[in-house]
């Protein structure tokens, strides 16, 4: 269906609103159910787009999903009968690559062909196979699929080329099973990491050091079943924040977490944006007159990439020239196509962001190149005058939570058709 959404902008928003639990969390602890024969019961969950996939997914290997709520899953792989997702479904999530750390460690074995999810440019598996190599397993091609294979996995120092989310949790996975000590060397360190750690722990792994750079794994024989509570979405927290700025509103966004969120906080600020924390998350409230800043993407603790496109639609709003680099991906800069349409002021120098403002935003159809530009695109349409009718909303609904529903309840003008 091509499902669109209109927005009626130039409404401050406010009140307050609740994130929901973390998308790329939820589909992290769905692939460690696979370590267990024991259920694993998982709180908080999102309902998006991508947890289905990932739910399809683990049910053509076999296992038992099962919706306790709306929130909650119970997930139980003790009949686990393949090790090869189909194709057809992995091309719909990158996060779909995880189930060959756990399914290798745990059986011997694991096949996955490339992943999908947004196009961004270049984000090899090379860390990925490395790290299963390194362990001890034999990897190769087989038609579209990598291959690996061993008859247990033996702890080793795993060096990654750069500090990759899915490299480090796929390894993390891989090791919690392994004979002997794994290190991993420069390691990511973002909030979702740091969960899953937490979860693998409660089951009986063996780890330290989540958060930092380095993460050692001691092997150990079988993991048992947990409940985890996915944390927060950060990335969801963040997209209000700068509807709420961009918007000139005040909004209390329950459940977020301003630790999680300190580079884009600090720029806020340093922008012009009041920002306090409360007991239950945080308040942002715009200002009469934004200024110019200078930010970098980076990986955690920096500025998180996904959260440079709503930012750079927020900085339309700013007096002067800001300039956003982007260090991670280099297919970042789609969603500029888009946002000048509206009438944004960008010019862009490699992966570099220039936006010139204030420039009066006006309402026009737009479509979504991907998740995060589509959430520009909603930050753009709630700050600009007239109506904005955005086109390809899938993207938003992989990872957005009744994205609607929550921006009626603090003001803005947004409906589905």
């Amino acid at each position: 269906m091509d499902e669109r959404l209109v927005i009626e902008g130039g409404r401050p928003l406010r009140g307050q609103i609740r994130v929901s639990g973390s998308k790329n969390a939820a589909d992290y602890a769905m692939t460690a159910a696979l370590l267990t024969a024991d259920d694993c019961v998982l709180e908080n969950v999102p309902d998006i787009e991508d947890v289905k996939h990932m739910t399809a997914i683990l049910e053509t290997l076999g296992v038992e999903v099962e919706t306790l709520s709306s929130s909650r899953l119970r997930i139980n792989a003790s009949n686990v009968h393949t090790f090869e997702p189909p194709s057809d479904l992995v091309v719909n999530l990158r996060a779909s690559f995880l189930v060959m750390g756990s399914l290798l460690t745990r059986f011997g074995r694991a096949a996955c062909c490339p992943p999908g999810g947004d196009v961004l440019g270049l984000r090899p598996l090379d860390v990925h196979l490395s790290g299963f190599r390194a362990l001890g397993a034999e990897v190769y091609r087989r038609g579209d699929q990598f291959v690996a294979e061993a008859e247990r996995l033996s702890g080793a120092r795993v060096v990654l080329d750069y500090p990759s989310v899915m490299g480090t949790l796929n390894v993390m996975l891989a090791a919690t099973l392994a004979e002997g000590t794994t290190t991993i060397i420069n390691s990511a360190s973002e909030p979702e990491v740091v969960s899953l750690a937490e979860m693998l722990s409660r089951m009986g792994a063996q780890i330290r050091g989540a958060g930092s750079n380095s993460i050692e794994i001691e092997g150990v024989s079988e993991l048992q079943g947990t409940t985890q509570r996915i944390l927060p979405e950060r990335l969801e927290a963040g997209t209000f924040a700068l509807a709420a700025a961009a918007t000139r509103g005040e909004v209390e966004i329950l459940e977020a977490i301003p630790e999680h969120l300190e580079a884009l906080i600090w720029k806020l600020r340093e922008a012009g944006v009041r920002i306090r924390q409360t007991e239950g998350g945080m308040v942002v409230t715009g200002t009469g007159d934004y200024q110019a800043v200078t930010a970098q993407a980076l990986p955690y603790p920096g500025l998180a990439t996904d959260l440079h496109p709503p930012l750079a639609a927020f900085l339309t709003q700013a007096k002067g020239v800001s300039v956003i680099h982007e260090r991670v991906y280099d297919n970042r800069l789609l969603y500029i196509s888009e946002l000048r349409k509206m009438g944004a002021d960008f010019v862009t120098a490699g992966q570099t962001a220039i936006v010139s403002g204030p420039t009066h935003l006006y309402g026009t159809p737009v479509r979504c190149m991907d998740l995060r530009a589509g959430a520009a695109l909603v930050v753009a349409g709630l700050a600009a005058e007239g109506t904005t009718e955005i086109s390809d909303i899938y993207h938003l609904d992989r990872g957005y939570e009744a994205l609607e529903e929550k921006i009626r309840q603090i003001g803005g003008s947004i409906e589905r058709r």
